[in-house]
């Protein structure tokens, strides 16, 4: 498991894993299927499920729903293509809704 030093790191709410920290948030304006949700530049510690294509809010996304390495908690997921030009610059990115 990799380990964040920081003043401020975010964890599983289920078992308290590292997943990323305060330093790579990109926004805070997102919605989950449970609430609110982060924009993260990076992600550790989590393994992605299945690709899949989802309509989101913002129009069509392939997708991966990420999982905790430690307990297997559901977190969020990881934008794998935006379809739409506006939203390409969630490649690669990370959603966390259970923080």
């Amino acid at each position: 498991m990799v380990y964040l030093d920081g003043p401020q790191v975010y964890a599983c709410a289920q078992c308290r894993t590292h997943l990323t920290s305060h330093d790579d948030i990109i926004s805070k304006s997102f919605h989950g299927r449970h609430g609110r949700a982060y924009l993260f530049d990076q992600c550790v510690n989590v393994r992605n499920g299945p690709s899949q294509e989802r309509w989101l809010m913002t129009g069509m996304h392939q997708v991966c729903d990420i999982f905790c390495k430690r307990c297997d908690s559901m977190v969020g997921w990881t934008y794998l293509k935006a379809f739409e030009a506006s939203q390409k610059y969630k490649e690669g990115k990370y959603i966390i809704e259970k923080i």
